[in-house]
């Protein structure tokens, strides 16, 4: 017989903001789905397990009217199933195209990586979250969705407050403020552009969105244009940090790659699984149901805790350290099924292939500040916010 889901009540939300891989690791040995009353939410944080819902959309649904990111974003395609997610997701995959990416897109993400470093090489120093992390991503991601006259800091500022009403399980209501203005501006910038990108068809999500079999009604391009900004701009912002953290922080690591540049692809790989930039998503039981081993009632808001699951020790061996040498086993960096992270061509050529070779070709003996730790933070979304570095000018 299933057992009742465990409630963990002593564990503060700082601390999962802080470094939840303790209370991720405590997680996984009690269930495998446990209630965490800080987050107000039962969260599931095997490997397996999160697997197993993966492969059952129809027991486990993206499509939760309740979500947060549905409250915060609107009905987005990643909230749905089967047909409606299908068609929303072909509706933007003329952008992502390999082809598309190789051709169209590399070319400018090189040109803005290139003017980003520019403007900082000759200093000796920065912080590269905001030289070179967040404008790369939000530069790109501008340039992908078709805006126009929107700065990347606004954009960036977009993104963040989005995520964080997605991931705002503590019911903050200031947080819920700045994603309602959030969304709005974002309404805005679309609506000033829209009518260009029906009229001239290119390779942008927007006249993707446009110009599809079926063009997507007004309100839900306004819904996963915010879905794309969230985790569009967050996902390679952290990815581009994470990898360069992982590399610093091993010089033998470091020496490898940049001797062997096909080594840049299992690296980056690593990386998403050591810290993953989009760590939490929801899903909904649509009848009860037994997993492995503890009864989840038809209905039950769940979270699968992918930053916990690429930790599970069941899978991976000594999964807290970056080991870009470990067998090649999949990971859910970039999630899993049919959900599968639409973006994930473009974050592995934007990340690996460009921006952090790139940084280490161009910035001689790269190093972190030794009198000024990176600081990483989240885990419904996690990655670095400061990341100060020094290099020989």
């Amino acid at each position: 017989m299933a057992s009742a889901v465990p409630v963990i009540d002593d564990i503060a939300y700082e601390d999962l903001l802080v470094d939840p891989y303790p209370s991720f690791r405590r997680m996984r040995d009690i269930a495998p789905a446990v209630f965490v009353k800080a987050a107000n939410l039962i969260v599931v944080t095997r490997f397996e397990d999160i697997a197993k819902i993966e492969r059952d959309p129809a027991t486990y649904s993206a499509d939760n009217p309740t979500s947060l990111v549905n409250r915060v974003m609107g009905p987005t395609f990643m909230r749905k199933d089967g047909a409606e997610h299908a068609v929303g997701r072909k509706a933007i995959e003329p952008t992502f195209r390999p082809g598309t990416i190789k051709e169209h897109w590399a070319p400018l993400f090189t040109d803005i990586c290139k003017e980003l470093i520019d403007s900082f090489v000759d200093a000796g120093e920065a912080n590269l979250f905001p030289a070179l992390a967040a404008p790369m991503a939000s530069l790109s991601l501008m340039r992908m969705l078709g805006f126009e006259d929107v700065s990347w800091q606004t954009l960036a500022l977009w993104s963040q407050s989005l995520i964080d009403g997605a991931g705002n399980y503590a019911r903050d209501a200031e947080i819920d403020q700045r994603a309602a203005a959030a969304a709005r501006g974002v309404d805005e910038a679309i609506e000033a552009v829209l009518d260009y990108h029906r009229a001239h068809p290119n390779p942008s999500i927007l006249s993707s969105m446009a110009h599809a079999d079926h063009p997507m009604p007004i309100e839900e391009i306004r819904a996963n244009i915010k879905v794309i900004i969230g985790g569009g701009l967050n996902e390679p912002r952290d990815a581009i940090l994470t990898l360069a953290l992982g590399l610093l922080g091993d010089p033998v690591q470091r020496d490898a790659v940049l001797a062997k540049p096909e080594l840049w692809p299992a690296a980056l790989e690593e990386a998403v699984r050591w810290i993953s930039p989009i760590g939490m998503y929801p899903r909904r039981t649509t009848r009860p149901t037994d997993l492995s081993g503890v009864a989840l009632a038809e209905g039950t808001q769940i979270g699968l805790c992918v930053g916990a699951a690429n930790r599970d020790e069941r899978r991976f061996a000594e999964p807290d350290l970056f080991d870009i040498s470990r067998p090649k086993q999949s990971h859910l960096g970039f999630g899993a099924g049919p959900h599968f992270c639409a973006g994930a061509w473009v974050s592995r050529h934007l990340v690996g292939k460009i921006a952090v070779p790139m940084l280490f070709d161009r910035l001689p003996n790269l190093r972190l500040r030794e009198d000024d730790a990176p600081v990483i933070r989240g885990w419904v979304f996690r990655g670095p916010v400061s990341m100060p570095v020094r290099w020989d000018a």
